[in-house]
């Protein structure tokens, strides 16, 4: 009988242990708070919780996990509401959520460098004053889970499917929250960009749903004019130049001519040398002179503070993941792949790669801690539920990629729709001129030019960790909702 009883509580014990583990369907939790932004007293109200994804019989295949801040204090009817997104694919939005928009952000030093004790605080740049704000964890990542282990991976795993899937829990939410009257943004960092690009167009043709605008942080290619990854040839090569400019500017690798000037006079005539020189110099590959490619590799050289004869190893395109290694090589130093600002060191000197990424390994000392803390101890949401800041999401269906010119048709679609662009100059992976470009081709006819805006920042892929770009950047996130806002009664209509 005592074994029967010992063995009836374990497995008690176990069942309890394994119902934890497993996400719920459709949760809330609804907590309240106070901060103050830009000195203004906010009171405001935190769900956060976990909405289904049915299947074609309504049964729940997923739960997607979510936190959405409305502000209480204010009489403002019809508030605008910024959904938000991160990348990977396979992120949780702990990075926008406690780093840029949201209430609370990171304790970090100024220029976003871990520091302990780990943990948050409140964030006194957040939009929170102006909108509200919901934050979205694809299935798979942060506490998503699929709830169904028949469900084909193919449900949720791909560019089309992504934004397909996302885009019914969109509707589902905003009728929920009862927000149909609000105006609507969409905010992605990274692939996040790939993902609402495609969603501008997909509310708008499957949910009925039109935006005010879309805000693409540290964007990917769109699917224009893409390689494997990159941009390949000539124009590949001519886009990275720039910023391997403001890698080098900041590590001080300059000519002192060049390191005199500042950062934001400087790229511009480095933009105009890399697309009305270097780039015909690269066209004409294996058929341009000697004397060309030396006169290319040299002026390349003072841009990139790499050495000529280097640069002329790989034929004038070197690839970033030398450039992480060379620039700082004399120093036995590599530089970051998302933000070049962050340093590191690898077993050996020699090689062509660095041995890790300097500055998500450090961004990963203070994010973990502080979102595991987050939702426990302040917006009291209680889980065994692993948080994924990186999900098993992969392998990920990159065909049919047509992001960019879903965005693009949306927008021609929809009169109100506003696009803004925001990079950091230190971004290696997903570089500012590669940004640019992107949205200089997102209107080929440029009918549409004064709805594209771009705006640049002195830090790398999050530049919102640097303290001085977190307030400019969500400065620029006020103004962009406050000018794509039409005036009361203003028809959408050419």
């Amino acid at each position: 009988m005592k074994k029967y009883l010992l063995y009836t509580c374990l497995l008690s014990v176990l069942t309890i242990a394994n119902a934890q583990r497993s996400q719920v369907a459709d949760t809330t939790i609804v907590t309240t708070h106070s901060t103050t932004i830009n000195g203004q007293s906010i009171s405001y109200r935190a769900t956060t919780g976990t909405q289904p994804v049915w299947n074609e019989q309504n049964q729940p295949i997923a739960a997607v996990h979510y936190t959405y801040y409305e502000r209480t204090n204010t009489s403002e009817a019809n508030r605008p509401l910024v959904i938000s997104f991160n990348g990977g694919p396979g992120s949780g939005s702990v990075w926008m959520h406690l780093a840029y928009t949201g209430p609370y952000v990171l304790n970090v030093d100024d220029e976003g460098y871990p520091v302990q004790p780990y943990g948050v605080k409140k964030n006194a740049y957040s939009v929170l004053d102006v909108a509200d704000i919901l934050f979205v964890n694809p299935v798979n990542t942060g506490y998503s889970r699929v709830l169904d282990d028949e469900t084909d991976r193919n449900t949720f795993f791909g560019v089309e499917a992504d934004i397909r899937y996302l885009a019914d829990w969109i509707n589902t939410f905003v009728t929920r929250a009862n927000r149909w009257h609000s105006p609507k943004y969409l905010i992605g960092e990274s692939y996040g960009t790939t993902r609402v690009s495609g969603l501008a167009l997909e509310l708008q043709n499957r949910q009925w749903m039109y935006l005010n605008g879309v805000i693409l942080v540290s964007p990917t290619e769109l699917g224009i004019h893409t390689g494997e990854g990159r941009r390949e040839g000539p124009l590949g090569a001519a886009l990275e130049l720039p910023y391997f400019t403001a890698a080098a500017w900041y590590h001080r690798q300059l000519a002192p001519e060049l390191q005199a000037r500042d950062l934001e006079d400087l790229l511009p005539e480095v933009e105009a040398y890399a697309l009305d020189e270097l780039m015909p110099v690269l066209a004409r590959g294996g058929f341009a002179s000697f004397e060309e490619k030396q006169a290319a590799a040299r002026q390349m050289a003072q841009y990139a503070g790499i050495s000529a004869d280097v640069i002329l190893q790989y034929n004038l395109d070197v690839p970033t993941r030398f450039f992480w290694k060379e620039l700082l090589r004399h120093k036995g130093l590599t530089v970051g792949r998302l933000d070049s600002r962050y340093t590191g060191i690898d077993r050996a000197d020699g090689g062509d790669s660095p041995d890790f990424n300097a500055e998500l390994t450090s961004w990963l000392h203070a994010f973990t801690p502080a979102v595991n803390y987050y939702f426990k101890n302040v917006l009291n949401y209680h889980t065994d539920v692993k948080y994924n800041m990186f999900g098993p999401v992969h392998p990920w269906d990159r065909s049919g990629n047509t992001t960019g010119e879903d965005l693009r048709q949306a927008m021609a679609m929809n009169p109100y729709l506003n696009v803004m662009v925001q990079s950091g100059y230190y971004d290696g992976a997903t570089k500012y001129f590669d940004a640019k470009y992107t949205m200089w081709q997102l209107d080929p006819g440029g009918k549409m030019r004064d709805r594209l805006s771009f705006k640049g920042y002195r830090s790398g892929h999050m530049m919102y960790l640097r303290k001085e770009d977190l307030i400019n950047a969500n400065d620029d996130i006020r103004d962009f909702i406050k000018n794509s806002m039409p005036e009361p009664g203003a028809p959408a209509k050419y």
